[in-house]
């Protein structure tokens, strides 16, 4: 019986205990700098790679440069002026590079839900990014995305402007950054982690909260809500 009573223990400490990470995917997910909103920065295989680049105070040389859709915190002129060259590449669905125009960019590339491209080794996948609730926010038939990059064998998921869909039941990945949302995106921080655990995710990153939706309360509920589960990494909020 006391056999019994141990076996059930340990038992129970595996199916409560989270998948540790990989070390590879926490250097990726450490190195991650955040901008604020969906802006992010990764430097990886000595290649720089913005995402939805907002909120930039300083120049810098970008190798690619993915955009999830069209408003005006991911799709900005200003910023991508900053960190655009004549050798950048633009991947974006096909409204944003219209609204770009007659760019500098020595290459556009158009993208839409579930196509994969690949850049300079590395697959980039685009997947579905919408509300459901908030369905006149970003509406499903704009056919907006989210990225999945592999980065050396480490998947890492920026899941766009979205809520908890059902096709993050069909994604999985090590490392999530995903907006905390309650007026644009998620419906409450509690969607957020239910979408991690979808993804089956070892490490999530909280971000698109403090400026227009969001706290940095939700950031402190969002990880403690994951306690025991996720590896849960909050950046420090931009300060400018």
């Amino acid at each position: 019986m006391k056999q019994l009573s141990t076996l059930l223990i340990v038992a129970l400490l595996a199916m409560t205990t989270y998948a540790q990470p990989s070390k590879q995917a926490e250097q990726i997910a450490q190195s991650v700098k955040w901008f604020g909103q969906a802006s992010v920065k990764l430097q990886l295989n000595g290649k720089t790679i913005y995402v939805d680049p907002f909120n930039l105070t300083e120049r810098d040389s970008a190798d690619i440069i993915l955009i999830t859709h069209t408003h005006g915190d991911h799709l900005s002129a200003k910023d991508l002026a900053l960190v655009s060259t004549k050798q950048t590449t633009i991947v974006a669905p096909a409204d944003v590079l219209a609204m770009l125009g007659d760019t500098p960019y020595a290459t556009l590339t158009p993208i839409k839900p579930n196509q994969s491209i690949s850049w300079e080794g590395m697959e980039i996948k685009a997947v579905p990014s919408y509300n459901i609730v908030k369905n006149t926010k970003h509406p499903k038939e704009k056919e907006w995305v989210g990225y999945i990059l592999n980065l050396n064998g480490t998947l890492l998921y920026l899941t766009g402007d979205t809520e908890r869909i059902p096709e993050m039941k069909d994604i999985t990945c090590d490392i999530i950054l995903l907006p905390l949302g309650q007026t644009y995106t998620m419906n409450s921080v509690e969607e957020a982690v239910d979408a991690v655990l979808d993804t089956k995710a070892t490490i999530a990153i909280p971000i698109h909260y403090g400026m227009y939706e969001g706290t940095v309360d939700d950031a402190a509920k969002f990880k403690e809500l994951l306690t025991g589960k996720v590896m849960v990494i909050v950046k420090e909020f931009p300060s400018n």
